[in-house]
């Protein structure tokens, strides 16, 4: 039996922050980061709605969805590059504000694939038999990283949660193949200074290369091809990079998952994100095999191949 998701949930805070806002505080115009991005609005967080509060308030819906009880949880996995502090880790008051009384907690960095480190790091703890169910969340507090004077960077960004809890699940479901990678030469195009610092330019063109060679690596390696793929979704940071995953697969475009336009790019939180919206809204069914693929600072990557249901 493989580990796979049998529960999820995300928290999305409730200010939008749309590109007309953005029009008026700087030099920058709706159809332009509509054309360059596929952004029209983004969620922030209010001041007093910390990275720790939606992580918190994900995780519960995953843990209702799953129908287990928080004792039951062996490991907490929480992926952000926005911490409400150094230390202790998110995982920690996570795990102290569910009662998760007996679950190892930690903190994993590695931005933008954050989420697939977790879903991967989760895979090897349930298939060896050390935990049960672990929980794992992709959370992020971008806005308070944010340079809001910088154009390049300001209009692409936004905050939330998305939460996973992960099992053993039937036989054929579950994860069915992995991909994890880091180029640390390439940390220098995306960073955090005292704010989020990014060389666009350089990003994309590793993103639309290395994102369509995992989503590629993962099908392989599950022994499926392209045309076995039902639903790509791919880190929400630009359309025309998930454009690029998606020709790539060859999908037609309702086959890929698109939130961006809704809620810009939530770094370590998007791929969840859109995982339940997507599952709410019905576009992923039960024995579907999905492809979740994602990169980020460091630079790091991350795929996954999986066929849904519990």
């Amino acid at each position: 039996m493989n580990a796979g998701i049998i529960g999820i949930g995300r928290c999305l805070p409730e200010d939008k922050l749309t590109n007309f806002d953005l029009e008026k505080r700087m030099d920058t115009s709706d159809e332009w980061i509509r054309t360059m991005t596929g952004i029209e609005e983004r969620r922030i967080a209010k001041d007093d709605q910390d990275t720790s509060h939606m992580a918190l308030a994900a995780a519960k819906k995953a843990i209702e969805d799953a129908a287990i009880d928080p004792a039951e949880i062996g490991m907490i996995l929480v992926a952000t590059v926005t911490p409400d502090q150094p230390f202790p880790s998110m995982a920690c008051t996570i795990q102290q504000e569910l009662g998760a009384v007996n679950a190892a907690a930690m903190d994993l960095s590695a931005a933008c694939a954050g989420f697939m480190y977790g879903l991967v790091t989760a895979k090897q703890f349930i298939d060896s038999d050390v935990y049960k169910y672990i929980l794992v969340i992709g959370v992020e507090k971008l806005s308070k990283i944010t340079n809001w004077e910088d154009r390049n960077t300001a209009v692409l960004f936004g905050d939330g949660a998305g939460a996973a809890v992960l099992g053993k699940v039937s036989e054929g479901r579950g994860i069915l193949s992995f991909e994890l990678g880091a180029d640390g030469t390439g940390g220098k195009h995306l960073y955090q200074d005292e704010y989020l610092v990014m060389n666009g330019r350089e990003v994309f063109k590793f993103a639309v290369r290395q994102m369509g060679e995992s989503a590629v690596n993962v099908i392989e390696k599950a022994g499926l091809t392209k045309e076995d793929v039902d639903f790509l979704i791919p880190h929400q940071a630009n359309i025309r990079i998930m454009e690029a995953s998606r020709t790539r697969l060859e999908l037609p475009v309702e086959k890929m998952s698109k939130t961006i336009h809704k809620y810009g790019n939530t770094s370590a939180a998007s791929i969840p994100i859109s995982l339940v919206e997507d599952v709410e809204e019905g576009r992923i069914k039960e024995d579907d095999v999905i492809v979740m693929v994602g990169f980020g600072g460091g630079l790091t990557w991350g795929a996954v191949a999986m066929r849904w249901g519990k």
